[in-house]
């Protein structure tokens, strides 16, 4: 296979895959604790990441600097936390509904930009106008978006919100140069975090669990959390930053797609016109964007 064939699969495996996940945690959080099961998600993919981290690169991959190590540790905290609360938030809301939500994290980091007086180009802040216009008609009070209540969606913009502070960070911050020993690092922090959380907050029921919810909880595992990053961080070094960034706009029409085809999700007009607003809006923003800035959303840890 050609390197220009292995690049389009490695693409078409996040786009897939990624865009998956959202169904995953829906038929997850069915029964299943959800703080608990993302910190064991990401416990448990951490403990894989790291074992084929020192397998194929050896101890050398984790010697990281403090600061370095200090930023991985935050970075791990906050995407596995974002993660939490969509968990929580996706028992409430349609899945694609909350794909699209969360696509606007590139749009965030434009505004987490301005903030530390970067310049974004126009088109970029033009994008982020109108991003945030199809996030505000999908959000608004008495929506026709699909039986999701007021506080699933408030909580899937503070998941879209903490998921965009977390990548800025990682962009801005020292990171270990293992970018496969950093995810492990940040699994392990977000997931040990979460778990007396977990264990505090969660009622732990074993009897309640489904069959379908523990292989959602297996899938994203070992198809969101592995398989899909190693594709991403393979496509980071071996294909130009913008293609690689079309995951971003490129996922929540997956995700709508397999949502309405595989859980009969109601995909209603106002959701239409929204995934069409914030799908163009992140697209010019993520194609107008310097290869650092387009990069900066891309700290997804499935």
């Amino acid at each position: 296979m050609g390197h220009g064939a292995k690049v389009w699969v490695a693409l078409w495996t996040v786009y897939i895959l990624w865009g998956s996940t959202y169904i995953g945690i829906a038929v997850a959080v069915e029964t299943l604790p959800p703080i608990l099961t993302v910190s064991l998600r990401f416990v448990l993919a951490a403990a894989v990441m790291a074992g084929w981290v020192f397998w194929r690169r050896g101890a050398k991959a984790f010697k990281v600097r403090p600061a370095e190590l200090a930023t991985a540790i935050a970075v791990g905290i906050l995407l596995p936390s974002s993660n939490a609360i969509l968990f929580l938030a996706e028992r409430d809301v349609p899945s694609g509904l909350a794909s699209l939500i969360i696509a606007a994290v590139p749009l965030w980091v434009i505004v987490l930009r301005v903030t530390t007086r970067d310049r974004p180009g126009a088109a970029a802040l033009v994008g982020v106008l109108v991003g945030f216009a199809g996030v505000a008609l999908l959000v608004r009070p008495g929506g026709d978006v699909g039986g999701a209540t007021a506080l699933g969606l408030t909580l899937t913009v503070i998941a879209s919100m903490t998921w965009a502070i977390g990548s800025f960070i990682s962009s801005r911050l020292p990171m270990p140069k293992d970018a496969f020993a950093a995810t492990a690092i940040e699994m392990a922090a977000g997931g040990l975090f979460l778990l007396p959380i977990g264990l505090i907050v969660d009622p732990i029921d074993p009897g309640s669990w489904s069959t379908r919810s523990i292989v959602a909880f297996g899938y994203l595992v070992v198809f969101g959390s592995l398989i899909g990053y190693t594709a991403f961080v393979w496509l980071l070094a071996n294909a130009p930053i913008g293609k690689v960034a079309t995951y971003a706009y490129v996922n929540p029409v997956v995700a709508i797609l397999l949502g309405a085809a595989i859980l009969n999700e109601h995909v209603t007009k106002t959701i239409v016109i929204g995934a069409a607003v914030i799908v163009a809006a992140v697209a010019v923003v993520v194609r107008r964007e310097s290869p650092d800035a387009a990069a900066a959303p891309t700290g997804r840890t499935g």
